[in-house]
């Protein structure tokens, strides 16, 4: 039977946003992709803010690594994390927790979810 919580709607997405000339992403993206290995019902993608400009407008990255999480279109988390792989895997649980009590209302970060759910997981 399949799983309810890995539907579109209600997949976790975990997107991290950064740059492929930031030291610290560099460093970090092995992390992320240690934790992913832990979280199979997520969605994980890296995006480079300077590849992906488009995509992201009008939303200004200013800060390294930067999380974008979702339950379906719903941003649940978005901002600046330490690049430790305990702080990603804690963000995760909560959000695999407690998924749909808190969202963001930002319009533009829904925009942006769903325009990275067509574009990049299509």
């Amino acid at each position: 039977m399949p799983d309810p919580s890995n539907t579109p709607e209600r997949s976790l997405l975990v997107v991290c946003l950064c740059a492929e000339w930031c030291g610290v992403c560099r460093e970090y993206r092995e992390r992320f992709s240690q934790v992913q290995a832990l979280f199979p019902q997520a969605r994980f993608l890296w995006v480079d803010v300077e590849d992906d400009a488009d995509l992201l407008h009008p939303l200004d990255v200013e800060d390294f690594p930067t999380l974008l999480m979702a339950v379906g279109d719903r941003p649940c988390f978005f901002g600046t994390v330490t690049p430790q792989a305990k702080t990603l895997e804690r963000l995760i649980r909560a959000q695999l927790d407690d998924a749909l009590s808190s969202t963001h209302t930002d319009a533009a970060l829904a925009e942006l979810v769903a325009q990275i759910r067509a574009e990049k997981l299509a």
